[in-house]
């Protein structure tokens, strides 16, 4: 077996300690390895590979002995950041060469990293630092800090031209089984706000149209049940009965959104139709499934609803990583407040 080989050969280790003993589910054990990509590329650059690069890494964190540990993994890791801040990212199209990697592309990549190295510390193949540490303060000055933004949300009217899009055909013509299975995927990333992966990864045991739910696995292969409103239910069905019959090919698939090739359509192909759909809508910025998503539970909190249940609804772990709706529906009723009220007429000038 050749270094190389015992290069992949761990990484198939690691993937399986991911879904095994970590229990990630699969997009993101996917993420995970991915973000290992670069720091491979890193090693390479820096002389450290691409041959027994593991074995090239002990030898350089140990090299000035064990007391040096720490702080060897500390330059590497900024000699990374600074090479990734640097380097073009390895989405094409997305941003150019001399802007580098984004920094919470930065950030996730960091993250993964040292939780590939403590696998590797595990496994007694590289050297242990307190920097590895979970909950480790000594990574905090390493990270560079992501500034945060408000999610990008559509206004309703917007949400609602965007997901009838695909029912506007004309007079006596009856919609295609593409354009039906359209129809089915944007009212259910607005009117349920799943994820792209759950979305992508739904089969049809997970649709129970009778009782108007979705069951998903989400992020921790944690299942929850999303209930569906009317509109929702009914493009289901109408796909469902009229449309993805129509698509099966002769291979029988248990995928519920199926491509003009009876496969199961890809996480690209959503984002190509959401992206799609929302320049025949008449939306000039960048929309992707997350918008729908963000839109869905900013949509809920204008109306009303408990940030548990929203939390609930979304599959969040922590009520904090839901908190940033209510910051953009204070926006937006701040912004409702001034454009309406007569009260507001001296404060609309200030703002």
């Amino acid at each position: 077996m050749n270094p190389v080989t015992i290069t992949e050969s761990l990484l198939q280790d690691y993937m399986h300690h991911l879904q095994g003993e970590r229990n990630l589910a699969p997009p993101t054990v996917r993420n995970c390895l991915d973000d290992l990509v670069p720091f491979f590329q890193f090693l390479d650059n820096e002389g450290l590979g691409p041959e027994d690069r593991i074995s090239k890494l002990r030898e350089f964190v140990s090299r000035n002995g064990a007391n040096a540990v720490n702080q060897e993994y500390r330059r590497l890791i900024l000699s990374y950041v600074a090479w990734l801040m640097g380097t073009r990212a390895t989405n094409p199209g997305k941003r150019n060469q001399a802007q580098g990697h984004a920094r919470a592309s930065v950030v996730r990549n960091l993250a993964s990293l040292r939780a590939f190295l403590r696998f590797l510390v595990y496994r007694g193949l590289v050297p242990t630092a307190s920097l590895l540490n979970r909950g480790s303060t000594s990574m905090r000055g390493l990270i560079p800090k992501v500034p945060k933004r408000l999610p990008q949300v559509l206004y309703q009217q917007e949400a609602k031209a965007l997901v009838e899009q695909p029912q506007e055909v004309g007079p006596g013509r009856r919609p295609t089984p593409l354009l039906l299975r359209d129809a089915a995927i944007l009212e259910l990333l607005y009117g349920s706000g799943l994820r792209l992966s759950e979305l992508a990864a739904l089969d049809l045991a997970g649709l129970d149209l009778v009782s108007r739910v979705v069951r998903v696995t989400g992020k921790g292969n944690k299942e929850r049940a999303v209930p569906l409103g009317r509109p929702c239910a009914d493009a289901l069905a109408r796909y469902q009965e009229m449309g993805r019959p129509l698509l099966l090919s002769s291979r029988r698939t248990e995928a519920l959104f199926l491509n003009r090739y009876g496969g199961r359509l890809s996480r690209r192909g959503v984002e190509a139709l959401v992206k799609r759909y929302a320049l025949r809508s008449g939306l000039t910025h960048d929309i992707h499934t997350h918008t729908l998503r963000h839109s869905f539970a900013t949509h809920l909190l204008d109306g009303g609803a408990d940030l548990r249940v929203v939390q609930e609804l979304l599959g969040h772990a922590s009520p904090a990583t839901t908190q940033v709706y209510t910051h953009v529906s204070a926006a937006e009723s701040r912004k409702v407040y001034l454009a309406a009220h007569p009260r507001a007429a001296s404060e609309r000038g200030a703002a």
